[in-house]
């Protein structure tokens, strides 16, 4: 099973290009990556946890791999990563989890950036790394990422990360900083509709949002195809109800045009308690679907999927936001590696724990981590 399954890794990572000097090395690129993805999938999040997992599962490792000068030790493994082109090697994963996942069917996929908060050296001159995600909400997989060095620079991000995507027929959630007109249009342009977030960095398009909301609760305006839904929720000691109202793009809203099809506007009131305290919140969106909240709500709180199922599992059980991986390749690849390890998990079906037992029972059990690696 083992060799089987590390075979398919291989098969994908063999055009990788090694980035190290010819002549001048001791083990070879696959089986250094080989190591580092078993060992991510078994718990372990820094070099020095990869490197110690390696030589503690040497034996195991040696059934195949060649490891003819033995395990490498944690500077290498850092090095290697280092030196690695981060665009390459999400390439190569991302043929590996093509293999091993389902793709039919992607109808939602939501679109994030999250910081990388320990990646950066003010010394060395670096910038703290902001990785740019799409996820498929339905499915738990991680379909594309794209590194940038700032959270604003997400409006040039996301573009390039689109065309990365087979969108057709699909829904796109966007939150703020990416409601732009260049990005709407894109997100048309590959066959997919969007919902987006709207706030206020868009030229009167928050202002006008929230004018003819307001003449509709005042009585000043009618709208006899406004959509309307609330939704209750309740758990972890938290009470909330969401009020949900959409209507078709009015001709008040300035720029419209300027939109690609824009066909609607959605308002969201939040009101929740939380330890005895009441708390709200009001959100705009625009999208190029039909008015109608059913629908939009379900795609706006789909869009929480990427922050539950994803950046929060990453800090919680990779320790993300304490990684001292500062090196920018060195942190982009092992940012990358985490997260279609987080998509690699979500896809076992064997074990019916969450993401945090299925690591810890991977790294004590060399059976389970080979069943793992064999979902193909």
């Amino acid at each position: 099973m083992a060799a089987s399954s590390v075979g398919s890794i291989k098969k994908h990572f063999r055009k990788l290009t090694d980035p190290r000097v010819v002549g001048r090395t001791d083990h070879l690129l696959v089986d250094i990556l080989v190591m580092a993805i078993c060992a991510v999938i078994a718990n372990c999040n820094g070099w020095r946890d990869i490197a110690l997992f390696a030589k503690k599962r040497a034996t195991w490792f040696k059934r195949f791999l060649r490891l003819a000068n033995g395990i490498p030790s944690h500077y290498t493994f850092r090095r290697v990563f280092d030196q690695l082109n981060p665009r390459a090697f999400q390439s190569c994963l991302v043929a590996w989890i093509k293999e091993v996942s389902d793709l039919v069917g992607l109808k939602h996929i939501a679109i994030d950036g999250k910081t990388l908060r320990h990646s950066g050296n003010d010394g060395a001159g670096l910038r703290m790394l902001h990785a740019v995600s799409a996820w498929a909400t339905e499915q738990h997989l991680l379909l594309g990422q794209v590194m940038t060095e700032e959270k604003s620079n997400e409006i040039t991000a996301i573009p390039k990360l689109l065309q990365l995507l087979d969108l057709h027929g699909a829904l796109v959630t966007i939150d703020a900083m990416g409601c732009q007109k260049e990005i709407a249009a894109k997100v048309r342009e590959r066959g997919a509709d969007y919902v987006l977030t709207v706030k206020g960095n868009q030229e009167h398009l928050e202002e006008d949002i929230m004018t003819y909301f307001a003449a509709l609760d005042e009585g000043t305006k009618h709208n006899r195809r406004r959509s309307r839904t609330t939704l209750h929720t309740q758990g972890h000691g938290r009470v909330e109800t969401r009020w949900y109202d959409a209507v078709p793009v009015p001709r008040a809203l300035r720029h419209r045009d300027e939109w690609k099809d824009l066909r609607s506007i959605c308002r969201v009131t939040r009101a929740w308690t939380e330890r005895g305290e009441e708390k709200s919140e009001v959100r705009y969106f625009i999208s190029s679907l039909a008015a109608d909240t059913k629908v939009l709500a379900k795609a706006i709180l789909g869009h929480w999927g990427i922050e539950n199922g994803l950046h929060w599992v990453l800090d919680m059980y990779f320790a993300e936001d304490r990684s001292r991986a500062r090196t920018e390749h060195a942190a982009a690849n092992l940012a990358v590696l985490r997260r279609w390890i987080v998509t690699l998990l979500r896809q076992d079906k064997t074990l019916k724990d969450g993401i945090e037992k299925k690591r810890l029972q991977a790294g004590w059990n060399e059976t389970i981590l080979e069943r793992i690696l064999g979902l193909s």
